[in-house]
């Protein structure tokens, strides 16, 4: 069963023993980041905080903060078992035989229990302040030269002006004051695509090329406003939260998805003052705008890459309505230097997806990105090499796939090597590799958040081929075998290992 909701996931964490309840009174400011980054980095519990100084309401942090909890949020042994359920979908084919025929329209009609049902009650709304007071909520500030309190967990809610489709993303809120945040949205995201198409609906924006201030609507305020609904759901159920973050093409609703990785449809009901639906069982609900003229200096702020992301101008969200339950939990996240919980939401895109690029690049046959890398700058492609130029052909279609585009380096290896092996594809890299042949560098978009480039947003990427060389590829040598012993002798020294005096087996 899918869980109802963020409180019946805690109780499923709590059952298992992955939750630790924190009784004493805690500082919103630095003081739980601290104690998150450590419990964190040690492979520790999900953590709630019952006592927040200044708030009346818990705090819920780390709950993502292994592999086990991530499986456990999507209700799943493992990641792989929703690689193989998107694989499954993928490669349904017309079946011959008529039982084959029932097992194949059976799996396309439990499709039909995965989109979003609407209600007209839900819990979300349960209370309904229109005197808004964020400074309510247990807010962090995460790090020292953090610009302020971050809401770090926002689910939020925008809407296509030409199409009405909804649309959700995860972009941090700095809060302002009592009523108005930031909305840290980058140019490259759905979000801030929806409020370039409202600028221009509204001849609030003629050119995205007109910077006059770095953001996503530059040059907005030049010209004669508007502004555009914004809702932001905080909490729900967690397959909810994780869909926030997965790099969508931009027509497949997150909801959608959502409820196809909890097998059930996500309840979603119509706000109370804005027309946008909004997940029924999200612990807080805040309402309001963003206005076309309006941006505000946001940041710095400690980003998952592990530094500090510089300030800049942003849209201004003004909260004219804040609905929640009669006793909401307030769900948070820290992002730093890894390994932090979002490196375990990061792998899980990483699995989950999987399938799709095979569906594109039918060659590769894994891939990694490594936590260090931050998600973009490194990517690590095992593939089965079928022809010269393969590796850079593969480097190619993926820095023009989604938000693969943000890769700022790509490393290509033979699929004789499993690219989670760090040390043995540090080994083909640091020996197949002829700096002068197999390296390429281009240039293309990077990460909002790249610090080392040049230009925001824009910059070089590399490609290294460190696949075995063809001569058709133009190498004039014959390509040496990797050393290996005899399979005779190797199962010689298994069968008599014992007596030799070891203990401890290995795995020839």
């Amino acid at each position: 069963m899918a869980y109802r909701d963020l409180q019946d996931f805690i109780k499923t964490l709590e059952d298992k023993g992955l939750l630790k309840k924190i009784k004493s009174k805690v500082d919103p400011e630095l003081e739980i980041t601290e104690i998150y980054d450590r419990v964190v980095k040690s492979g520790g519990p999900a953590l709630l905080f019952e006592n927040v100084k200044g708030s009346s309401f818990p705090l819920l942090i780390n709950a993502f903060g292994t592999e086990e909890r991530m499986s456990l949020a999507l209700e799943a042994k493992n990641l792989e078992d929703f690689a193989g359920r998107i694989d499954e979908l993928i490669h349904i084919t017309m079946p011959e035989g008529f039982t084959e025929k029932l097992k194949t329209f059976s799996k396309l009609a439990s499709l039909e229990r995965i989109f979003p049902k609407k209600v007209k009650e839900a819990p979300c709304q349960q209370v309904v302040e229109k005197e808004v007071d964020l400074f309510k909520l247990p807010i962090l500030k995460c790090w020292p030269q953090d610009g302020g309190r971050y809401i770090t967990l926002p689910l939020v809610f925008t809407k296509d002006s030409a199409t009405g489709r909804q649309n959700m993303g995860m972009y941090r809120m700095q809060v302002f004051d009592k009523s108005t945040t930031g909305l840290h949205w980058h140019m490259h995201k759905d979000g801030a695509e929806n409020y370039r198409r409202a600028c221009e609906k509204s001849d609030g924006l003629e050119s995205y090329g007109d910077k006059e201030i770095e953001g996503p609507c530059p040059g907005a305020g030049q010209k004669p406003g508007g502004k555009m609904e914004v809702a932001v759901a905080l909490g729900g159920d967690p397959a909810l939260i994780y869909a926030a973050t997965a790099p969508l093409p931009r027509d497949i609703d997150e909801v959608l998805f959502a409820g196809f990785l909890r097998n059930a449809p996500v309840e979603m009901v119509k706000a109370k003052t804005v027309d946008i639906y909004v997940p029924a069982h999200a612990e807080f609900i805040l309402e309001g705008y963003v206005n076309f003229e309006e941006f505000r200096r946001e940041g710095p702020f400690g980003d998952h890459t592990g530094f500090y992301t510089p300030a800049d101008y942003y849209p201004v969200f003004h909260v004219e309505c804040i609905t929640r339950k009669k006793s909401p939990i307030y769900p948070a996240t820290v992002v730093g230097k890894p390994v932090m919980e979002d490196c375990f939401l990061a792998k899980a895109t990483e699995r989950i997806f999987l399938p799709l690029l095979k569906m594109f690049l039918p060659e590769i046959v894994d891939i990694n990105l490594p936590v260090e890398g931050s998600f973009h700058n490194f990517a690590i492609v095992s593939i089965k090499k079928s022809y010269p130029g393969h590796a850079r052909k593969v480097m190619s279609a993926l820095w023009g796939m989604g938000q693969m585009m943000f890769t700022k380096i790509i490393l290509v290896i033979d699929d004789d090597t499993d690219p989670h092996d760090i040390s043995k594809v540090a080994w083909k890299a640091f020996n197949n590799v002829d700096p002068e042949r197999d390296i390429i560098i281009i240039k293309g978009p990077l990460d909002v958040l790249d610090h080392s480039s040049t230009f925001i947003g824009y910059g070089g990427k590399m490609g290294i081929d460190a696949t075995k060389k063809w001569k058709s590829e133009g190498y004039l040598r014959e390509w040496p075998d990797e050393i290996t012993m005899s399979k005779d002798i190797k199962d010689l020294v298994t069968k008599r290992w014992k007596e030799y005096g070891f203990t401890v087996p290995n795995d020839f």
